[in-house]
């Protein structure tokens, strides 16, 4: 007993001494000048495509049935545009979708759903920026292999004295994959699990063992299995949030009217004031969809298509999807039963409200985490080896592997929730700056090649 409570005080300290670390980071790399920075990038760019990416929505919704039911092999890639989608979205429909809706919410109060609404509609325009110049600008490796992403578009569209940027994206996307894609998704699996008696370690072990059958097939593996589970489990779990707001449907407007009043009237739940709201909204927004964090376009490279326009037009659903559409369905879910007054955060909140909204609401809650954080882990993997491939060769990409299903595990037993969100949102931000630069100093390209492209 004695050697528990010894080992117990030492991962207490552990865990302050990891927070008195990164609060200073955090406050930088995650305040308000990288919300602030994501933002007005969102804002530049779609103005500067002059609102095309909304404009244009039933577009890239054509472009994604076209390039479902056509396999395009006679053009360069090695996946399929939908399996491209599926796979980044594998890897943004995650804890976000449900316990980081729920922390928004418990921390900033109903008013941050609307400007996470806000952050989405200018990150459609950021995350069509991301696809275009990945496609665009990426390379085959000497697997054969299709590969870019941020740290490609930096080297090749900004030139070489740029190559610091792109290495310094590689740097951290590898470390915030372990964050944000692989760690909080582990974590959060596991703690839903430990409430119906299942320990954490044994999650872990289980969840590592099936993450390993899968990327160790590579991106045609990964995309294979995300093509087949994404969209399943999103349309259910779309359709109990559904069958909840039906129910309750006399509560909607209400609903609509405190997110509306919650945004404006400066009243957040945690901190009581305006700014907490907005930035809630702001950082929980982009943690769910990942638009200026660089990811998705690791996946939209390896597309099949003929060039960037289409593909990025596919890729700027992936934003509407996440947060438009399943994060509003969590939201009021979480309003319209009365939950999000409960005084619980995180996946507890969540699983809270789908109980009260419906019998058996908690085991819908607890396979959808399930499921969308092991997509999302499949996802990040992949982006997170795309990176290690960038900086050390494909000699790496084995090893990288390993080291991730073992993190798997590691995740799964350890760490505080508060910590571990803190820890993930301080490497969303220091991965998203070298991007956003990026995509601001690249903007021109991406207006330009915009412009040329004969939309039908």
């Amino acid at each position: 007993m004695q050697k528990l409570l010894i080992l117990a005080e030492s991962s207490t300290n552990i865990e302050k001494y990891i927070q008195s670390i990164n609060s200073p980071i955090n406050s930088f790399a995650w305040g308000w000048p990288t919300v602030t920075l994501i933002t007005v990038t969102g804002i530049v760019l779609m103005v500067g495509l002059r609102f095309m990416p909304i404009i244009r929505l039933p577009f890239g919704f054509k472009m994604l049935l076209n390039g479902y039911k056509k396999n395009n092999q006679h053009f360069s890639g090695d996946i399929t545009p939908f399996q491209a989608l599926m796979t980044s979205l594998s890897a943004t429909i995650g804890t976000g979708n449900i316990a980081g809706v729920a922390a928004a919410i418990a921390i900033g109060g109903p008013g941050a759903v609307f400007w996470m609404w806000i952050v989405a509609i200018f990150g459609m325009a950021t995350k069509y920026a991301e696809a275009l110049l990945a496609v665009h600008y990426r390379e085959v490796d000497s697997l054969g292999n299709y590969v870019g992403g941020p740290m490609y578009y930096i080297k090749n569209g900004l030139g070489p004295k740029w190559n610091w940027l792109g290495t310094l994206f590689a740097l951290f996307g590898v470390i915030a994959g372990f964050g944000i894609g692989n760690g909080v998704q582990s974590f959060e699996v596991s703690s839903a699990l430990s409430l119906i008696g299942i320990p954490r370690l044994v999650t872990g072990i289980v969840l590592g063992c099936l993450v390993f059958t899968v990327i160790i097939g590579g991106i045609k593996r990964i995309a294979s299995a995300a093509s087949r589970i994404v969209p399943v489990m999103a349309l259910l779990y779309i359709f109990s949030c559904l069958l909840i707001i039906v129910t309750n449907i006399t509560h909607i407007t209400d609903a609509f009217n405190l997110i509306f009043s919650n945004a404006f009237n400066g009243t957040a739940a945690a901190s009581g004031t305006f700014a907490q709201v907005v930035l809630m909204g702001f950082k929980r927004g982009i943690f769910s969809n990942e638009a200026g964090l660089g990811s998705a376009p690791i996946a939209h490279a390896s597309a099949r298509v003929k060039d960037g326009v289409t593909q990025a037009s596919i890729a700027m659903l992936g934003t509407f999807i996440d947060t438009i559409v399943i994060c509003t369905m969590t939201a009021l879910v979480i309003i319209i039963t009365g939950a999000y007054q409960s005084g619980q955060s995180g996946a507890d909140l969540s699983i809270f409200a789908f109980e009260t909204g419906i019998t058996g609401g908690a085991f819908i809650v607890t396979i959808g985490l399930l499921v969308f954080a092991f997509t999302t882990i499949l996802g990040w993997s992949y982006y997170g080896e795309r990176c290690t491939e960038y900086l050390f060769g494909v000699k790496a990409i084995v090893p990288f592997r390993m080291t991730w299903v073992a993190f798997v595990v590691f995740g799964s037993v350890a760490g505080d929730r508060g910590i571990v969100w803190s820890v993930a949102d301080t490497l969303n931000g220091l991965m998203a700056i070298p991007n956003l630069i990026a995509l601001l100093l690249l903007s021109g390209t991406v207006f330009k090649l915009t412009k040329n492209y004969k939309f039908s």
